[in-house]
């Protein structure tokens, strides 16, 4: 596996991105999106070796201020979002590509098979959303307030509430769960706040009608972040898109791994993709 910059299409206004490339060139594409205050390596780990086994040649870039991506100069904006991590994935050589999206994921996902439907064959969105309902926006106002005050204790602990069921939480050993909570600054990706804020104002609604590719919804049933019934929606406004539950918090990738690397992977088996 490889870290690489990718150079960006010249119209995006965004730092360049750190890019994770992995596995065998001439395999099936992937791009992933990763969630909002998140990170390739903190939804991805996991995914990417799952996936290279299986063949699969990975472009994973991390958004501005998340790895090792400079931190935004302003606002993000779904489209430039999108029109870069096409672009990173065409950078790195592949000419169409599955996107696999997570949280906030799912919508760059979503956008980017609206804008390039000659690249994007295949689309996996897990826990997402098409537009930000009230109690995600007051979770989002929750850490946006705790970011700008720099309470990065109290972020941790909002994070930990907000993305994990309480069986989970409340199941951790006392090491586990100081280390979920740690107070530490340099946990939060530095571009935390402009990534939550674009939750708040991205819509893809309009979007949804027009995929025409294989689509696997991922619903989270134990989601106190992004209710389930979001994932419902991107399962019902998408023609023919494939729905499928799994009983898990708002991370499944810590909750319940290896039943969702085995939902996408069977997907993707089964789509050719």
């Amino acid at each position: 596996m490889t870290q690489i910059p990718v150079a960006q299409t010249p119209s995006v206004s965004l730092p360049r991105l750190s890019t994770t490339v992995a596995g065998p060139a001439d395999g099936p594409g992937v791009l992933l999106a990763h969630g909002a205050t998140g990170s390739v390596e903190s939804n991805y780990s996991t995914l990417i070796p799952a996936l290279t086994a299986t063949g699969h040649r990975v472009v994973a870039p991390d958004y501005p201020g998340s790895g090792e991506t400079p931190r935004a100069a302003g606002p993000l904006e779904l489209d430039a979002l999108a029109d870069a991590m096409v672009a990173e994935a065409v950078a790195a050589g592949l000419t169409t590509f599955t996107v696999i999206g997570f949280s906030m994921g799912t919508a760059v996902s979503v956008r980017a098979a609206a804008r390039h439907p000659e690249r994007v064959r295949g689309l996996v969105l897990t826990a997402g959303l098409a537009k930000a309902d009230a109690r995600a926006n007051v979770w989002l106002d929750l850490w946006l307030r705790l970011l700008e005050r720099g309470d990065y204790q109290g972020f941790a602990q909002a994070r930990a509430l907000s993305g994990v069921a309480p069986e989970h939480l409340n199941a951790l050993p006392p090491a586990e769960l100081a280390a979920v909570l740690d107070p530490d600054p340099t946990l939060p990706p530095a571009g935390s706040a402009e990534q939550a804020a674009l939750v708040k104002v991205l819509d893809t609604t309009a979007d949804l009608p027009g995929i025409t590719v294989p689509t696997l919804v991922i619903a989270t049933t134990r989601d106190a972040l992004l209710d389930p019934a979001n994932s419902r929606y991107l399962a019902d406004h998408i023609p023919g898109a494939e729905y499928v539950e799994i009983a898990t918090g708002h991370l499944p990738m810590v909750e319940r791994n290896a039943e969702w690397l085995a939902l996408i992977g069977d997907f993707l088996a089964a789509r050719g993709l």
